[in-house]
């Protein structure tokens, strides 16, 4: 979370400041997105440089197998990261490259996109190498992601959908405190395969103070 100043002895700014101040951080984050450090992680906007590392990364069968089917070439996630950037300038998008410590490439995403017009419900994914499984740089990362989307964005919910079958990527939500609301049935598909998905959801009122609550436990 974000350590506030103190506001004693400040003036408090005016209605219309208070506007300028939010309008100034939404356009910051059209134009960059900060870097976000977390223990043994970075996570900053993808480059062009990112796309080599991604494509050996996430096209692995292990990968691949719960997730939209991703680029299959270096010139694919090229225009993958460009496509990223022009969500983010339009204000609908945001994509950070996860960096482990010691590398410069990013060798995973985690993104979070707008549902509505006002970027107030969105929905976030993330993949990640599979070397990089069991390493705690998920929990971290995932952290700073959803710290970034309720103090910055005007994300005041946050969905995210695994498919039942991936026990990995439904535990790292679990882990992370979000709530499991359904199975979404034959939501998904993957090689002409269907399979259910379960939804998941964070929301700002709860996690800015402290208070996301355990998962219900869905039959």
């Amino acid at each position: 979370m974000l350590n506030l100043p103190s506001t004693r002895g400040m003036e408090q700014p005016s209605p219309a400041a208070a506007v300028r101040a939010r309008e100034a951080i939404q356009s910051d984050w059209r134009t960059a997105l900060p870097v976000l450090a977390a223990d043994g992680v970075e996570l900053r906007e993808l480059r062009a440089s990112d796309a080599r590392s991604l494509l050996a990364t996430l096209t692995t069968e292990e990968v691949a197998r719960f997730i939209s089917p991703p680029p299959t070439t270096v010139e694919g996630f090229e225009k993958f990261i460009a496509w990223t950037r022009r969500q983010q300038t339009e204000g609908k998008y945001v994509c950070f490259g996860v960096v482990p410590a010691g590398r410069t490439d990013a060798v995973g995403i985690i993104q979070v996109r707008a549902l509505d017009k006002e970027f107030g419900l969105a929905e976030w994914g993330f993949a990640i190498g599979s070397a990089f499984w069991g390493t705690g740089i998920f929990q971290g990362a995932a952290r700073r992601v959803v710290d970034f989307a309720f103090e910055t964005l005007p994300v005041h919910r946050l969905e995210a959908r695994a498919v039942v079958e991936n026990g990995r990527g439904n535990g790292a939500l679990q882990k992370l405190g979000a709530s499991c609301e359904a199975v979404l049935r034959q939501s998904f598909r993957r090689h002409g395969v269907r399979m259910d998905q379960m939804l998941w959801s964070i929301v700002r009122s709860e996690w800015v103070i402290g208070e996301v609550k355990p998962p219900a436990r869905v039959h």
